[in-house]
């Protein structure tokens, strides 16, 4: 008899960005590694203060929205999206940020991480408006 991986303790929530399910008309779910990731955006898109009961949490990376487009402003991005996730995303472990910036005055992130519970590596990538 074959080894069935079981998943559900990675979680279930609601799907971001909020939808309903066509099928059932109810609330669309994700779940698993696709819920993880959809919380890493959660986090990182949501600004410090943002939330009334909770305002420290979320991601200062929307302070720079109209900082130069430098390979300086994209130091301190990388550095906010780790601390933000290592603060509100326990699930994960991110090994990697890198941000860099591109010819059009945009901040492109890549963020590497492993799954705690699984092990497994996983990406997320981003692209940042920047108004300088």
């Amino acid at each position: 008899m074959g080894s069935i991986l079981r998943k559900d303790f990675l979680g279930r929530g609601w799907k971001f960005p909020f939808q309903f399910d066509a099928a059932s008309g109810g609330i669309a779910l994700s779940e698993y590694e696709q819920n993880i990731k959809e919380c890493m955006n959660i986090i990182l898109g949501t600004r410090p203060g943002e939330r009334q009961m909770l305002p420290e949490f979320g991601c200062g990376v929307h302070k720079h929205m109209f900082a130069p487009s430098t390979r300086a402003t994209a130091a301190m991005i990388a550095r906010q999206v780790e601390r933000a996730l290592a603060r509100w995303e326990p699930r994960i472990e991110v090994t990697n940020v890198d941000a860099w910036p591109d010819v059009v005055g945009q901040i492109k992130v890549n963020v590497e991480y492993n799954i705690r519970a699984t092990l497994s590596e996983q990406e997320l990538a981003l692209l940042l408006t920047s108004g300088g």
